[in-house]
């Protein structure tokens, strides 16, 4: 998501340790750690709710199915694999039966 790798993390750390000091550090991190936490909690209550009020035919209802980038690839997806079915249909159907020559055009060849 923010595509941080660990020498950018370790970067951080360090402006961390430097600006704010050893001694506030472990504070800050507990209350980051506390904020953090308390988002999940209101994320999952906030998906609880929407599952509640949409009824039992939503219960398996997860927020990134809501994401329109995810409904767009499922449709696609879904689309792709129809128009694969067709045309393995046709071909199947255009094909010729077992010991059957196809047609043989002397002039056009």
């Amino acid at each position: 998501m923010f595509d941080v790798g660990l020498l950018e993390l370790a970067v951080i750390a360090l402006v961390a340790v430097v600006v704010l000091g050893p001694d506030k550090l472990p504070d800050l991190a507990r209350q980051a750690a506390q904020l953090l936490h308390r988002a999940r909690g209101l994320a999952t209550n906030a998906r609880d709710e929407l599952r509640n009020e949409l009824g039992p035919e939503y219960s398996d209802l997860q927020l990134r199915d809501l994401d329109p980038r995810s409904i767009v690839r499922k449709h696609i997806t879904e689309a792709m694999a129809e128009v694969d079915r067709e045309q393995a249909e046709s071909a199947r159907q255009s094909a010729l039966p077992d010991g059957q020559v196809p047609p043989y055009d002397v002039e056009a060849t």
